[in-house]
């Protein structure tokens, strides 16, 4: 029995092992392994002053995520997919960015691991989209994905998924596009709605229910402020979405595309 629990201790021990990260563009492919990214040319510290995801000040060795997308234009679409189903379908133009909020691959190095999450959580490793500068973008929470394991060149989320889209004799400025914006901003990383998406974290936003349908008065704000003053339950996983990240004004817009699509059930 010792030699087992010896055995056991070591392995905890033992540092994280090596990782890989595909990278699959229209016109190339590439994996990447976790020594290659640490050895890579342009990898620096950077440090981030108030990481999404530790909720303090961490440090990390990163590249430039720029460096890793050749040939992708500001008008080109990705999806950051995670290890637990997450994807965050991400515009190319932030993240091809040198200036203002500059989107960074983190890389976590086996030999000094990143910190849990939380009790019974892994770290944000082994890869992590974190920015610097992000106030400057205006770069949301849903638009920080952890734990990442590919990086893909998609079409545009209206293509893909048409049962997403609201009324299409509305203007290209109507609010209700606009709250579909937002929507594919700070929502697809985790919904689907009306079937349509790739994520795989939480419910369906429109079938069978809207939440505009049984959400009363101002209670789908307050919940989308802050789900935990509604429902607190230690496993939820939405994340509360601050007036600095989701401002009144986009909150509106966002609920007003979900009631809009309340009546366009597919």
């Amino acid at each position: 029995m010792k030699y087992i629990l010896a055995f056991l201790t070591l392995l905890l021990t033992l540092p994280a092992s090596a990782a890989q990260l595909t990278i699959e563009l229209d016109h190339a492919s590439k994996t990447w392994q976790t020594a290659d990214l640490l050895k890579h040319p342009d990898v620096r510290t950077v440090q981030i002053i108030n990481d999404v995801s530790y909720k303090r000040q961490m440090t990390y060795r990163a590249v430039p995520l720029a460096v890793l997308l050749p040939g992708l234009t500001p008008q080109n679409h990705v999806q950051a997919v995670a290890l637990d189903g997450f994807a965050a379908e991400l515009s190319a133009g932030p993240l091809l960015e040198r200036t203002g909020a500059q989107a960074w691959l983190a890389v976590e190095d086996p030999a000094h691991p990143w910190p849990k999450l939380g009790d019974d959580k892994p770290s944000a490793g082994p890869f992590y989209l974190v920015w610097t500068d992000p106030q400057a973008g205006h770069i949301s929470p849903e638009q920080w994905p952890f734990q990442m394991s590919a990086i893909k060149q998609l079409k545009t989320v209206a293509e893909r998924f048409p049962a997403l889209l609201p009324d299409p004799e509305l203007a290209p400025d109507d609010p209700i596009n606009q709250g579909f914006a937002l929507f594919q901003k700070n929502c697809m990383a985790c919904h689907r709605l009306n079937g349509a998406g790739d994520a795989q974290v939480g419910p369906d936003l429109n079938i069978p229910y809207s939440p505009t349908e049984y959400f009363g008065g101002d209670f789908l704000k307050r919940y989308i402020r802050d789900p935990q003053s509604l429902r607190h339950w230690p496993q939820a996983k939405m994340p509360a979405f601050a007036a600095s990240v989701l401002p009144d004004s986009e909150l509106d817009l966002l609920v007003g595309y979900l009631k809009h699509m309340a009546g366009r059930k597919q």
